[in-house]
């Protein structure tokens, strides 16, 4: 009699736990500002994407130089977490595609975990994968609600990093003759070096259109 009763305690607690969670998806779409750096160089095809052309020094170009644009698309997946108070926790999962406008394709994976207040005011952080490696996203905006439609508008950061490019020790043989046909080449060798290129910070404002599931 016991364990029945146990048995359903639990069952009626799991049941009100679930009922607490709400879960919504839907696309999202928006812009992102690159600053100056190896992202912006690639969307504007001065280099490869993230490729040995990168390991090549910066001096004398104008490489480095400028901020870039592109477009980003993608799907959110949400799950708030209801305690009945003016705060409620969210779970968000977003995958991007950027640059398809340039006819690229870079994708990134984010996964954030935030709060929001019953205003529609919300704020989050959790790391982000992309291309350029990882890194922590900071993201803040409102939620309009439209009846079961929720449509955040989200301003999001992801700071610069330091890439590392290690250029291992080169040697290259000069076939060379003088006039009377003698061997004259010689070896030049190109020493091994490292090459830092910044990234470039993100800053991304989005819009998505999410509905309970």
């Amino acid at each position: 009699m016991n364990k029945t009763i146990l048995t359903l305690v639990l069952a009626l607690g799991m049941l009100s736990v679930e009922a607490q969670i709400e879960k919504l998806a839907g696309p999202k779409v928006g812009i992102t500002m690159v600053q100056s750096g190896l992202l912006a160089n690639i969307l504007k095809k001065d280099v490869g994407s993230f490729s040995d052309e990168n390991r090549e020094s910066w001096e004398g170009t104008s490489l480095g130089e400028y901020g870039a644009v592109m477009s980003q698309y993608g799907y959110q997946w949400e799950t708030r977490f209801s305690d009945g108070g003016e705060v409620t926790g969210i779970v968000e999962w977003i995958a991007l595609i950027g640059g398809m406008e340039k006819g690229m394709f870079l994708p990134s994976v984010s996964s954030m975990v935030g709060l929001r207040t019953d205003k529609g005011i919300e704020f989050a952080v959790g790391p982000n994968l992309s291309l350029g490696g990882i890194a922590m996203v900071f993201g803040a905006g409102y939620n309009f609600k439209f009846g079961k439609l929720n449509v955040p508008v989200n301003i999001s950061y992801v700071p610069s990093m330091n890439k590392n490019y290690h250029h291992e020790e080169k040697h290259d043989y000069i076939e060379l003759y003088d006039e009377e046909g003698n061997d004259i080449s010689y070896e030049v060798v190109t020493p091994e070096y490292t090459v830092i290129h910044p990234t470039g910070a993100r800053v991304s404002v989005m819009v998505g259109f999410n509905l309970g599931k």
